[in-house]
C-alpha cells in the first residue's frame, strides 16, 4: 500500500536520474564496438539504434540491441515503482527513459529514436495499449516495409489506446511528450518518406 505522503524527493530524484542515465547506455554503440571493432554512427543511418544494429552488425547484434533497449526501458519503470510506489512518478520515469536513449550523455546527446526503449517503459505501464500500438507497427510495416513508417503509426496510435483504455493523466502526459520526442527524432525519415527515397527492410 502507497504511503498517503508520498515518495521521498531523494527517492523520486533517484528515479528520474536512474531512468535517464540507465537508457542513455547506448547498446548498439557497444555491441557493435566490441563485437565488429566499429562505430555504429558511421554505418547505415547512423542511427544507434536496433534498426541500424540490424543492418550494420547483423541479426545477432540487431536482436541483443533490441532486447537491451527494450529491457532498459522496463527496467526503469520497474525501478521508478520501488523507489517511488506512486504511478505518476513511474510515468516520469518511463519519459526520462526515452530521452536518455534519445540524448545520451555518454555519446554527447547523440542517441536513438526511443521506440524500442518506450515500448519496454510503456509496456510496463500500459501492457494493452502498447500491445496495441505493436500490432498496428506490425500491419504498417507489413503494408510499407518501413521501420519508419510502423514506428511513427505505432507512436501516433498509443496516445489514442491508452486514452481510450487507460486515461490516467500523468500516463497520458509522458506518453503525450515521448511520442513527440520520437516524432521529432524521425524528422529525416519523415523528408525520405515524403521524397520516396526512404530505405525499405527488403532492399
Amino acid at each position: 500500500m502507497i504511503d498517503a505522503s508520498g515518495p521521498s524527493m531523494a527517492a523520486v530524484a533517484t528515479a528520474l536520474g536512474a531512468a535517464y542515465l540507465i537508457s542513455a547506455i547506448p547498446f548498439g554503440y557497444l555491441l557493435l564496438k566490441v563485437g565488429r571493432g566499429g562505430d555504429i554512427r558511421k554505418h547505415g543511418s547512423g542511427n544507434i539504434g536496433a534498426t541500424n544494429a540490424f543492418r550494420t552488425g547483423g541479426r545477432a547484434i540487431g536482436i541483443a540491441t533490441l532486447a537491451l533497449d527494450i529491457g532498459k526501458g522496463a527496467l526503469c519503470v520497474a525501478l521508478a515503482r520501488w523507489l517511488t510506489g506512486s504511478f505518476p512518478w513511474e510515468a516520469a520515469a518511463a519519459f526520462a527513459s526515452v530521452l536518455g536513449h534519445c540524448y545520451p550523455i555518454y555519446l554527447r546527446f547523440k542517441g536513438g529514436k526511443g521506440i524500442a526503449t518506450g515500448c519496454g517503459a510503456y509496456g510496463v505501464l500500459a501492457p494493452i495499449p502498447m500491445a496495441g500500438a505493436l500490432a498496428i507497427f506490425l500491419a504498417a510495416l507489413l503494408i510499407t516495409r518501413m521501420v519508419s513508417v510502423g514506428s511513427i503509426a505505432a507512436g501516433l496510435a498509443l496516445p489514442l489506446l491508452i486514452l481510450w483504455l487507460r486515461p490516467e493523466p500523468a500516463l497520458l502526459l509522458s506518453v503525450a511528450a515521448s511520442v513527440l520526442l520520437v516524432i521529432t527524432r524521425h524528422r529525416a525519415n519523415i523528408s525520405r518518406i515524403v521524397a520516396g527515397s526512404e530505405h525499405r527492410i527488403d532492399g
